[in-house]
């Protein structure tokens, strides 16, 4: 009788082996992969069915939905935070160039000032508030209206619009405020008189 052949049995796997396995399956790449939204869908999903039972079409439908809407809220607020913060720091910036910021002063003030700076050598201070004197005192004559939060540029369009024939004069002095106040440009003493002269001329005018 011709031996039939005799098969070994299926060799079991040790712990060992079976745990090295399952490591290297979970180190895989897509298991890696898995985004923010999938993740958030897992999770939704584990609690509609439970995590021993496998989920049915209904109750994953549901939970993609709710996963969906999740993520879309919470790209939402994330948007209009930053819309938020971008406005704050236009708003910000605006209330930084201001002109006369929050200090209450008047056109005399602001020129005694001027002077005094310029007679100590502090040239970038009397250019400063020698245009704001000159800007301020005006508003107080009624040249130009008191716009609150106005910019030295934009004060200067608009006295260039009412004194035409000085209007190149202003805006290059408004100009000189910017590079000096923001820029931190340096000047110097002609250019501070120089300023201190433009508002005596203005003021004649009218």
């Amino acid at each position: 009788m011709t031996d039939l052949p005799r098969w070994d049995p299926p060799l079991e796997p040790t712990p060992e082996e079976a745990r090295d396995a399952l490591r290297d399956e979970l180190l895989r790449p897509e298991y890696r992969e898995s985004d923010l939204l999938q993740r958030i869908r897992d999770w939704l999903a584990e609690r509609f069915t439970g995590p021993t039972r496998t989920p049915d079409a209904s109750g994953f439908a549901v939970a993609q939905s709710i996963a969906s809407w999740v993520v879309l809220i919470v790209l939402v607020l994330v948007l209009a935070w930053l819309l938020s913060r971008a406005r704050w720091s236009r708003s910000e910036a605006a209330a930084r160039r201001s002109l006369f910021g929050e200090e209450v002063v008047s056109a005399a003030d602001l020129r005694r000032r001027a002077e005094q700076a310029l007679a100590e050598g502090r040239h970038a201070e009397a250019v400063v508030d020698g245009y704001r004197a000159l800007a301020l005192r005006q508003i107080e004559v009624g040249v130009i209206e008191d716009v609150p939060g106005a910019t030295a540029g934009e004060v200067a369009r608009a006295l260039a619009v009412e004194l035409p024939g000085r209007g190149a004069e202003v805006l290059a002095v408004a100009h000189h405020f910017d590079e000096v106040m923001y820029g931190e440009r340096p000047t110097d003493a002609d250019r501070a008189r120089g300023v201190l002269a433009l508002d005596d001329e203005l003021a004649a005018v009218r």
